[in-house]
C-alpha cells in the first residue's frame, strides 16, 4: 500500500473511530459517575469543570490503535509490508515500533489505576509519587532492555550520523524517559491543551519518519494524529472530557516510542519543545521556592497556569502553546531533512 494512502486511510479512520467513541463512552462514563475531582490549589474558575467526566483517553487510544492495525492488517493482505518498508534490518525496525506501543500502553494501565483511584476515593490524588514511579521505572527497564537486546544504542544525529553510546544509552534513557512521561503528564491541565500540542508534535513525527523512509512510525504518528483530532472535539474548551492520566500518560509513552523508534531521542527537545518547558517551569518554580524560602517566579507551574492566572483564555493558550510546538517541529523537520 502507498505510505501516503497508508497515512491518510490511517489518519481518517482514527479521527472517525475517537469521534464517534465520545458518544458512547461519554455517557458511559457519566453513567459511572467518573468524574474529575478539581484540586482546590489550582486557578479557582477551575471548579467549575468539577464532575466532568475523566478517563476519556480511551477515545484516542483505541482510535490510534485500531486505525493502525486495521491499515497494518489490510497491507498484510495485499502482500505488503508498510511496517518493515526498504529497512535492511526488519526485524530491529519492528521491534523498536511494537516495544514501544507496548511500552504507551502499559503506561496507560499505570495511569488507568491512577484515575480509577482518583475516582474511587473522590479526590484529585491517586497513585503516590513512589508508586507511580516504580511502575514507571519497572516498565522503562522492560523497554530499554528489549532495545539494548536488539542493538539499538545509539542516536542518529544530523550531520554526523549514528553516534554508538553503549550501556550509557540505558542510562540516559531512563532519565529522558521518566522526565518526558510525566512532563506531557504535566501538559494535561487545561481544556485542549495536551492534545493540541501532541496533536502537533505527532504531524512532526509522521513528516520526520517519512523523510527516515520509517513508515511503520509515519502510520502510528498519522493515526495518533487523527485519533487526537476526533478527541478534541470533545475535549475543547468548554470539554465535555477530560483525558485523565489513562490518556496522558499513554501520550507520554508514545511521544518516547515515535522518537526511540526513529533513533533520535532528542527529537523531543524540539517536537516536544511545550513539554520540556513545562516540565522545566515546575521543577524551576519548586527549587526557587524552596531556595528563597517561599518565593515564586510565575504565578503558578506548571507554566500554562502562569499565563490562565495571567488572563489568558484557555483556547488561547492551546493555540499560541501549540504554535511553539509546531516552531520546534519545523526546525526538527529542516534540521533531518537536510542533515540527512
Amino acid at each position: 500500500m502507498n505510505v501516503y494512502l497508508a497515512m491518510g486511510a490511517g489518519a481518517l479512520a482514527a479521527f472517525l473511530a475517537a469521534f464517534l467513541l465520545g458518544y458512547v463512552i461519554i455517557p458511559w462514563l457519566h453513567k459511572l459517575k467518573f468524574g474529575q475531582t478539581i484540586l482546590d490549589i489550582g486557578p479557582k474558575w477551575h471548579k467549575e469543570k468539577q464532575g466532568t467526566p475523566t478517563m476519556g483517553g480511551m477515545l484516542f487510544i483505541i482510535g490510534s490503535l485500531a486505525a493502525f492495525a486495521v491499515v497494518v492488517i489490510t497491507d498484510k493482505l495485499l502482500g505488503k509490508d508498510l511496517v518493515a518498508g526498504d529497512a535492511a534490518d526488519v526485524k530491529s525496525v519492528k521491534i523498536k515500533l511494537y516495544a514501544g506501543i507496548l511500552m504507551a500502553i502499559a503506561y496507560a494501565f499505570v495511569g488507568f489505576a491512577d484515575d480509577y483511584i482518583k475516582v474511587a476515593k473522590k479526590r484529585n490524588l491517586g497513585l503516590t509519587i513512589p508508586q507511580k514511579s516504580v511502575l514507571q521505572i519497572l516498565i522503562m527497564g522492560v523497554y530499554l532492555g528489549t532495545m539494548y537486546a536488539a542493538g539499538a544504542t545509539y542516536v542518529y544525529l544530523p550531520f554526523i550520523g549514528n553516534v554508538e553510546l553503549g550501556w550509557v544509552s540505558l542510562l540516559i534513557g531512563l532519565a529522558a524517559m521518566y522526565c518526558t512521561v510525566n512532563a506531557v503528564n504535566f501538559t494535561d491541565g487545561v481544556d485542549g491543551l495536551c492534545a493540541s500540542v501532541s496533536g502537533v508534535f505527532s504531524l512532526s513525527i509522521a513528516i520526520i519518519a517519512v523523510l527516515r523512509r520509517s513508515f511503520g512510525v509515519s502510520l502510528f504518528a498519522a493515526c495518533l494524529l487523527g485519533a487526537l483530532c476526533g478527541y478534541l472535539i470533545w475535549n475543547w474548551n468548554p470539554a465535555k472530557v477530560m483525558m485523565g492520566d489513562f490518556g496522558s500518560m499513554f501520550l507520554g509513552g508514545a511521544v518516547v516510542a515515535l522518537c526511540y523508534a526513529l533513533d533520535m531521542p532528542w527529537l523531543i527537545l524540539l517536537t516536544g519543545i511545550v513539554y520540556v518547558v513545562e516540565f522545566l517551569s515546575d521543577v524551576i518554580q519548586i527549587a526557587y521556592f524552596k531556595a528563597t524560602h517561599g518565593k515564586r517566579i510565575f504565578k503558578m507551574a506548571p507554566i500554562h497556569h502562569h499565563f490562565e492566572l495571567c488572563g489568558w483564555k484557555e483556547k488561547k493558550i492551546c493555540c499560541v502553546f501549540s504554535g511553539v510546538g509546531a516552531a520546534g517541529g519545523i526546525i526538527a523537520v529542516l534540521l533531518v531533512a537536510f542533515g540527512g
